[in-house]
């Protein structure tokens, strides 16, 4: 009979052809959503693999470059001293580091357009990875520099390592009020040079009164419709040159005596790329946006609210820095950072490399976080070719494999070795013996 009959036929294939163009319009769209839920189940999947397949292993040998720190100082630096041969290590949790938590694009990175900071964190990992670095992803607790070759605990794991480069970063301090941290992306910043001409036109408030505070106020400015410091006494504690400037400046205000309570938002529906417009509404897509702050008169207990699309932060920054206390010299004019030698980034400790924010109170941008982990593996692999440490676990096997192929040379019969000498006697061939015979 005919092999066909007892098949099922697929009733959506079946009633194609009698569709409407709506019902194969969203049946198209179905599909199309499957296979791309499809794909991300494999993309995730190979990156679990990948993140595997980079782990630290730990070995018998000390590792030559321990990186402690996964933001663009760390990656970096683990990119230059992978390439240089030198399998460095990463140690650093998946989670956390400044533009790892920047939810919105990175606009100030050349080259770089459309990609927010887990993105390039991200880019700049797998790039490490491809060039042979491998990762910890773990928190360091402490180093121990007692003795040598140096001591790296986290966690779960000690490692053995002949040098290390610190990119820890600095965190920026928070006021912890309410609205702060669900507005981050959202118009809470603590970078004005990062995020400043997104507001471009509207109004802004800078909370702080150092230098960072007047810096940020001053590169507002120059974008935003007016700007509104928030500091907390009657005076600055800026440099008297950078407060003067901020004070005749037209388009810059100060709420003296004065802190913020609470930063006012409201949730506004995100429209993603890619989507249709739809009569239901996904509260997924909905974020916080910054619309206000609430203040409080120190003096009085007055309180007012303002109307602002962005907050800026600038109350300091503190350096991941407090594991190596008594370890490296810090920087005495800048507490919480550490102090490098010279233009290098050699600290006090010989051995150990600075890299990033932990050691620049100044800049702390993402691109000259890079160009000082660049530098910082070019000063760790000069140091470690200077101190004769190489690969240890290469030049073993190497010896070992020597070793080996010696004693095979020494036990391999000579090219004129005859077996019949061994037995003692003198043996003739069977035509001499014939001979013989007769």
């Amino acid at each position: 009979g005919d092999g066909r009959k007892g098949k099922k036929a697929d009733p959506a294939k079946a009633n194609l052809h009698i569709a409407t163009k709506e019902e194969l319009m969203e049946e198209l769209e179905n599909r199309l959503e499957a296979e791309a839920e499809a794909r991300e189940e494999e993309m995730e999947e190979e990156d679990i693999f990948a993140e595997f397949e980079h782990s630290y292993v730990q070995s018998d040998f000390p590792e030559r470059v321990t990186i402690i720190g996964g933001g663009p100082a760390g990656m970096s630096a683990a990119i230059y001293a992978a390439r240089a041969g030198l399998t460095p290590v990463v140690v650093a949790p998946p989670m956390g580091g400044q533009l790892q938590g920047k939810g919105v694009d990175v606009e100030n990175y050349p080259g770089l357009a459309d990609v927010t900071g887990p993105q390039v964190v991200s880019a700049m990992r797998e790039q490490a990875a491809t060039f042979g670095a491998v990762f910890e992803c773990e928190e360091v607790l402490s180093i121990d520099v007692s003795s040598r070759p140096f001591k790296v605990h986290t966690n779960s794991t000690e490692i053995i390592t002949h040098s290390i480069i610190v990119a820890t970063g600095a965190e920026s301090n928070w006021l912890d009020i309410p609205g702060e941290y669900e507005m981050r992306g959202g118009g809470v910043s603590s970078c004005a040079i990062c995020d400043g001409a997104a507001f471009y036109g509207k109004d802004v408030v800078v909370v702080g009164g150092g230098d960072s505070a007047m810096e940020e106020a001053l590169v507002l400015a120059r974008t935003s419709k007016t700007v509104t410091i928030i500091h907390r006494r009657d005076a600055f504690r800026a440099s008297k040159i950078l407060a003067q400037r901020v004070i005749e400046h037209p388009s810059i205000h100060v709420k003296w005596n004065t802190v913020v309570k609470k930063i006012v938002g409201e949730k506004i529906l995100v429209e993603v790329e890619g989507e249709e417009e739809s009569d239901s509404v996904d509260l997924d897509n909905e974020e916080m946006f910054v619309t206000g702050a609430l203040l409080s008169n120190t003096e009085t207990g007055e309180d007012e609210r303002i109307d602002c699309a962005a907050v800026f932060v600038a109350i300091g920054h503190t350096p991941t820095t407090s594991f190596l206390e008594e370890i490296v010299d810090f920087d005495e004019e800048h507490a919480g950072y550490l102090q490098t030698i010279g233009r290098s980034t050699k600290t006090s400790t010989p051995g150990i490399f600075a890299a990033g924010d932990v050691s620049d109170a100044v800049y702390r941008q993402a691109v000259t976080s890079a160009g000082s982990g660049a530098a910082a593996a070019l000063d760790a692999e000069r140091w470690l070719s200077e101190e004769g440490l190489g690969n240890e676990e290469a030049e073993f096997e190497a010896e070992l494999l020597a070793e080996l192929m010696a004693d095979d040379i020494s036990n391999k019969p000579a090219d004129n070795y005859n077996a019949y000498d061994d037995a003692g006697v003198n043996v003739t061939g069977m035509k001499e013996s014939a001979r013989v015979e007769f």
